[in-house]
């Protein structure tokens, strides 16, 4: 059975994906290494280990957070 589309919001900007994805495979469509990022989905902190389970739904409001190093 195919699932529909959801809609989120990544950062502040809507964004449509084709089906319910991980967090883990939004944060390595997004380009971003999951080692450094932080991630919170609906204004709470999803631990690393986690983002392979956590599944995104329609309304999820995501906020990604890459580190920078420097000095």
């Amino acid at each position: 059975m195919t699932q529909p589309p959801i809609t989120i919001h990544l950062n502040g900007q809507a964004l449509t994906l084709p089906a319910p994805v991980t967090l883990r495979t939004l944060i390595e469509q997004q380009g971003v290494g999951a080692g450094a990022c932080a991630a919170e989905v609906n204004g709470k902190l999803v631990p690393r280990r986690d983002h392979e389970s956590r599944t995104l739904v329609d309304g999820d409001r995501i906020e990604l957070v890459t580190l920078v190093g420097g000095g």
